[in-house]
């Protein structure tokens, strides 16, 4: 296995190692372990594990994961996906490019269509899951590199890179 399967699993099944939309924080901290940042709102919760971030909400006081996002991006800084997707899909690399994961989403017999190709960041859906996937056109849009933007900086976005696996939108 391999971090380009992790995210391919993702986008076709909706789930994080079989935790998905209607289970508990209880459920996932079982599945992904202790490292995460708890962030409450009123009857809400934001749940980080830096990779993978859930959002609960509360329905007659039980809390159930109505929202899954995987973010790619923050590999490219130093980021370590949760202890228990490494154990199951091996280490990250810092970037994933889009054409790699379309291909192997592909091999798992999904489509990858365009959804929202307008703008800095391209939107691709996943119609067999309903999962959305959001890639680097621009990665300097508002020139803060000033003219100086290098592709090839390790450190820095380029275009194809995944941005984030939405598999719940």
């Amino acid at each position: 296995m391999s971090d380009l399967d992790f995210y391919a699993d993702v986008a076709t099944r909706g789930d994080v190692l079989g935790v998905g939309r209607g289970s508990s924080p209880e459920m996932w901290e079982a599945a992904l372990g202790p490292d995460f940042l708890d962030d409450p709102g009123r009857g809400m919760l934001r749940r980080d594990y830096g990779l993978v971030e859930l959002s609960f909400s509360s329905v007659e006081g039980v809390m159930s994961c109505f929202g899954i996002g995987v973010q790619v991006h923050r590999m490219l800084h130093g980021l370590r996906a949760p202890t228990a997707v490494v154990r199951a899909y091996g280490e990250f690399a810092p970037r994933v490019p889009f054409g790699e994961l379309r291909t192997r989403i592909r091999s798992l017999g999904c489509e990858v269509e365009p959804e929202d190709v307008t703008g800095d960041v391209h939107r691709y859906r996943v119609p067999e899951s309903g999962a959305r996937i959001f890639v680097v056109e621009d990665p300097d849009p508002y020139g803060h590199a000033e003219g100086d933007h290098d592709a090839d900086a390790p450190a820095l976005h380029r275009v194809g890179d995944v941005w984030a696996v939405y598999p719940i939108w």
